[in-house]
């Protein structure tokens, strides 16, 4: 089987916003070039993707990650057998810890035990841990319960969840329980130099306001930060990993195309209340690659000039599109198959390195792509 990889390339304007903010509240930023870019990381990014999963996969596709995973498996022993609902917490416990996963009291008095670190386990293999807690008590009737800690490990090692492929695991204590991420996604950063600003507010009290005896001051005051930005953002998907990792070629298919479609048209939620900077991108450059995955930031080392009279968004396209064919032709890349989508005549440059296509047409066009290369025998 050849090898596979998925490039995803994305230009997106945003208003003044404060998409992903630092521990000072104010929005993140990095050096790139010489020169301070706006910058939305990549944890940001892979969290709004994966909140984005919930309206393109099934449920029982996806994963939950949690310290409170003995009250999650806990929770499905209870369903499974309500008879035993009044030691689940107890049984739960047991099959974490025959599969590795050590738990501690919680720091909340009467609440459940928890993980020291954030667990995160397929929706099938909180059932399929559920099912073996409830097995072994009934085996054990009033004696001991005993755990088969072979048949737990492989219980928390097999039908891993989509999201849990694509992002991957780590569980310090059990290293056989390990995921290999199959996604990689970057930071995002603008194409330009940014500078924060600053937004002074006032809010009014209003009972206040409405006594004539009361002074006209402000209920509140503060300040916000924000910056408006165009950004360039870039993942990258494994798909032979990805297939390792979910065992099934059908399922691996649905997972890239969940993937392409909740990346692209997500977005981090940080003060979308305040700034209402909910946006598409303006353009996006799907490529499949057999060699390896090919990051294009380069295009934006020199920061795009303010003083371009073509604007920034159509001077990041253009040369978004003549770094990629710069850079094929200098290192003899040929891809296998590219889609480029774009919002009008800005987005024309981009037909040098993919079809011009609508979205969904492209995502669709990709998933054939991915189900074929698949099927292909090495």
């Amino acid at each position: 089987m050849s090898r596979t990889f998925v490039d995803i390339h994305v230009i997106q304007t945003v208003p003044p916003s404060n998409l992903n903010r630092d521990d000072t509240g104010s929005p993140k930023t990095a050096v790139y070039g010489g020169r301070t870019r706006a910058r939305v990381s990549s944890q940001a990014w892979k969290r709004a993707t994966r909140l984005a999963f919930d309206e393109l996969l099934d449920k029982q596709d996806l994963g939950v990650r949690t310290k409170r995973v003995v009250e999650l498996i806990g929770e499905e022993i209870t369903a499974q057998s309500p008879t035993l609902a009044d030691r689940a917490l107890e049984l739960a416990a047991e099959v974490l810890a025959a599969a590795g996963i050590a738990t501690k009291p919680a720091r909340k008095q009467d609440a459940p035990a928890e993980a020291g670190y954030l667990v995160f386990l397929s929706r099938r293999q909180v059932i399929g841990l559920a099912e073996l807690a409830v097995r072994a008590a009934e085996k054990a009737g009033d004696g001991k319960v005993a755990i088969d800690k072979k048949d737990a490990k492989a219980r928390a090692d097999r039908a891993h969840s989509v999201d849990v492929s694509l992002f991957g695991r780590m569980v310090a204590e059990v290293t056989d329980l390990n995921v290999e991420a199959a996604a990689q996604v970057a930071h995002a950063i603008s194409v330009h130099a940014v500078a924060n600003e600053s937004d002074y507010y006032t809010a009014v009290d209003d009972h206040k306001n409405a006594d004539p005896a009361e002074d006209a001051g402000a209920g509140m005051i503060g300040t916000v930060e924000f910056n408006s930005s165009t950004l360039y953002r870039y993942a990258t998907i494994d798909v032979n990993q990805l297939q390792g990792n979910l065992g099934d070629a059908i399922a691996t298919r649905r997972a890239v195309e969940a993937f392409v479609r909740a990346f692209v048209r997500s977005m981090p939620t940080g003060k979308q209340n305040t700034f209402a900077n909910r946006t598409l991108p303006d353009a996006v450059l799907i490529m499949v690659r057999d060699s390896q995955p090919i990051n294009l930031v380069g295009a934006f080392e020199d920061a795009v000039d303010d003083r371009d009279t073509s604007g920034r968004l159509a001077t990041a396209i253009r040369r978004l599109a003549q770094h990629g064919q710069e850079l094929h032709a200098a290192f003899d890349e040929t891809p296998v198959a590219g889609w480029a989508v774009g919002v009008g005549d800005r987005a024309k440059p981009l037909t040098e390195l993919g079809q011009r296509v609508s979205f969904d047409a492209g995502v669709q066009a990709l998933g054939e792509l991915v189900a074929q290369r698949l099927a292909t025998p090495a």
